[in-house]
């Protein structure tokens, strides 16, 4: 029993729980209506006081969950673009929260990092079944494997230097 209450206390490194950790940080800027900095340094803080609220990261599953939030930060606008070409038949208005944060963090992933889109699919798809409703994991699998698709075709594309 003790092994496994210290293992549980021990940093997680994993890209997954760094992905869930942006994807909590994203969720209350945004339901607060607060500047995505200020809840990231909040939540990094509460991290590191031993707060159970969020899952111990270690350094490296920060910093890319830093990179997640920063880079979402600076490139929202592109992001949202994307995603509306990609959703049909919704708006934004209409979307639970929960799905649409979900997929603005995976978007951000697929459209600017090299990370392999498989990983980053499956890891979004677990996070909104297990933050959202239902039906979140098949509309959130179902829209970025739409956008996916549609980047693996446009990289092939003649005369396009890719997405």
């Amino acid at each position: 029993m003790t092994r496994r209450r210290e293992r549980g206390q021990q940093p997680v490194g994993t890209r997954r729980a760094a992905r869930e950790f942006a994807f909590r940080v994203l969720f209350e800027a945004e339901q607060g209506n607060l500047p995505l900095e200020a809840v990231f340094t909040r939540a990094e803080g509460a991290l590191r006081e031993g707060d159970d609220t969020f899952p111990q990261l270690n350094a490296e599953a920060l910093a890319f969950a830093r990179q997640l939030v920063d880079g979402l930060g600076a490139r929202r606008t592109d992001v949202d673009a994307a995603l509306r070409r990609t959703i049909r038949g919704w708006d934004f208005e209409q979307m639970a929260q929960t799905d649409l944060n979900v997929l603005r963090l995976a978007t951000f992933e697929l459209l600017y990092t090299a990370e392999p889109h498989p990983p980053v699919i499956e890891s979004a798809v677990r996070i909104a079944r297990k933050f959202g409703g239902e039906d979140s994991g098949r509309f959130v699998n179902g829209v970025l494997g739409g956008l996916s698709r549609s980047l693996r075709a446009a990289s092939r594309a003649p005369g396009d230097e890719g997405a």
